[in-house]
C-alpha cells in the first residue's frame, strides 16, 4: 500500500512538471504568434504604402521622381523583407503550437495515470463487502 502511495505522490509531482511545462509552451506558442501577427502588419503596411506611392503622379520635375523612385524601391526591399520573416515566423509559430498540443497530452496522460492509482488506492482501502450470512444447518428446517 505504501509503495501505491509513493507512485501517487510521484505521478503527481510529474503531472505539476507537465502542467509547467504545458504552460512554458503556452507563451512561446502565444509570443511566437504575436511576432507573426506583428510582422504581417509590418507587410501589409509596407505594401499598402508602396501602392500609394506608386500612384502617385504629381511629380515637378525629375528629381522629385527620382527620389521617389528610390522611395519606393527601399519600401518594396522592406516588404520583401517582412515576407521572408512573416513566412519564417509562421514556420516557427506552428512548430511552437505542435510543441504545446505534445505537452497538452504529456500531461493529460500522467493526469489519467495519477487518477487511475488513486482509483486503484481507494479501492484497494474499501471494506470489503460482507454477502449474506452463510445459513447454518439444512434446507429442511
Amino acid at each position: 500500500m505504501k509503495q501505491e502511495r509513493q507512485r501517487l505522490v510521484r505521478l503527481r509531482r510529474l503531472e505539476k512538471i507537465r502542467a509547467i511545462a504545458r504552460q512554458t509552451a503556452a507563451v512561446e506558442a502565444a509570443q511566437a504568434e504575436s511576432t507573426l501577427s506583428k510582422l504581417r502588419d509590418v507587410s501589409e503596411r509596407t505594401h499598402r504604402m508602396t501602392q500609394d506611392y506608386g500612384s502617385r503622379r504629381g511629380m515637378s520635375d525629375a528629381a522629385a521622381l527620382h527620389q521617389v523612385g528610390r522611395f519606393l524601391d527601399g519600401l518594396r526591399a522592406i516588404h520583401r523583407t517582412a515576407e521572408g520573416d512573416a513566412s519564417r515566423a509562421r514556420s516557427i509559430a506552428d512548430a511552437k503550437q505542435k510543441i504545446l498540443a505534445e505537452a497538452e497530452r504529456r500531461r493529460a496522460a500522467i493526469e489519467d495515470r495519477a487518477d487511475r492509482q488513486e482509483r486503484a488506492i481507494a479501492r484497494a482501502a474499501e471494506m470489503p463487502s460482507l454477502g449474506g450470512r452463510k445459513r447454518s444447518g439444512t434446507g429442511l428446517e
